[in-house]
């Protein structure tokens, strides 16, 4: 889900035309300089939320309008895209886009929500499990799957999320929804032990893992099932996200590095039409079809192709996402209204 608001900007906060200065900080120094609309891929550390990542963005952008297209565990590390200003209008396209992942499992424990994170229900020894057996398993888990979530997730039930109902003890049953793995492979197997319950040790496996998958597709669902379907059981001890849609670790930096920019500079974000081209099929738009497309009309496809295209003036300005509609372009949003 998106964290997108629809809080103006603040005070002196510009739309698309340059960071302006702000006000003095409650330590006296001057605001930095708000950041321009466009789109910041940052490499969420551990032990964050994704609602911590927008704060801490929101404070160093200078400006509340920050959203996030797709939250991370706190355990997970990796891509996490916000969007900033007008950006945030984008996000909701990000969110459905596939994505990469790196993972571990730990096969022969099973924990109360299926990671690290959670109360160790059975021990089971896993000594007897080849490496070809769970590369069988995990290729079993590809293509079109039926897939339950996890029952921590923070799917809605009845308005209330999951894990808020599991966590007051009741007891949650998820439907199975649909989802598409591309590639479940397994990297690495390694031996290792863990304490039983009579404290002696039981062999177990940790096995490294890559996978590719459509949004909605939990990656500690996979795990679960690649150790029920090995009879031992199993869960998630790290996840890494590699890559949302067109954005990966490639173009992500660390809130560290963002929070080292200058006092005096605005932090640097991926402009309007270079975030677009990165997740989008791209129109490039005449002048004329530029200013048809401002005030809300619709151009000729051209070579477009279905779904979501990002239309780009000449100038090189984000003018709209369009898609086709009655043999034209129309738009689903327009950034760059005319006026």
């Amino acid at each position: 889900m998106t964290d997108a608001t629809s809080a103006p900007p603040p005070a002196g906060a510009g739309r698309g035309g340059g960071p302006q200065r702000r006000g003095p900080r409650d330590d006296g120094r001057p605001r930095r300089p708000t950041a321009d609309d466009g789109v910041l891929v940052v490499d969420k550390p551990a032990g964050w939320t994704s609602h911590d990542v927008v704060a801490r963005v929101r404070r160093l952008a200078s400006t509340r309008k920050v959203g996030h297209a797709g939250t991370l565990d706190p355990m997970a590390t990796g891509v996490l895209v916000l969007g900033i200003g007008r950006a945030t209008r984008l996000l909701t396209y990000v969110t459905g886009a596939d994505k990469d992942y790196t993972a571990t499992v730990r096969l022969g424990v099973r924990t109360s929500t299926e990671d690290a994170e959670g109360e160790t229900l059975t021990v089971t020894d896993a000594a007897a499990v080849t490496r070809d057996a769970v590369v069988a398993a995990a290729a079993a888990l590809t293509g079109d799957l039926l897939q339950v979530p996890s029952a921590v997730s923070a799917i809605k039930v009845d308005g209330r999320r999951a894990y808020a109902r599991v966590r007051a003890g009741e007891q949650v049953e998820l439907a199975a929804r649909p989802v598409t793995v591309a590639r479940f492979d397994v990297l690495d197997v390694r031996p290792a032990t863990v304490p039983g319950a009579d404290g002696t040790d039981v062999p177990v496996l940790d096995v490294d893992v890559a996978v590719t998958c459509s949004s909605g597709t939990y990656v500690r669902a996979l795990a679960r099932d690649l150790g029920d379907a090995l009879g031992v059981g199993g869960h998630l001890t790290a996840l890494r996200r590699t890559r949302v849609g067109g954005y990966g670790l490639d173009v992500a930096r660390s809130l560290d590095v963002l929070a080292a920019t200058p006092d005096d500079v605005a932090v640097d974000v991926l402009p309007l039409a270079d975030a677009a081209r990165a997740a989008f099929p791209v129109r490039e738009l005449t002048e004329p079809e530029a200013r048809a497309l401002s005030y809300g009309q619709g151009v000729p496809v051209g070579d477009a192709p279905d779904g979501p295209v990002a239309a780009i003036g000449p100038d090189g300005v984000l003018v709209a996402v369009v898609r086709r509609r009655d043999d034209r372009l129309r738009p689903d949003v327009v950034l760059a209204p005319a006026g």
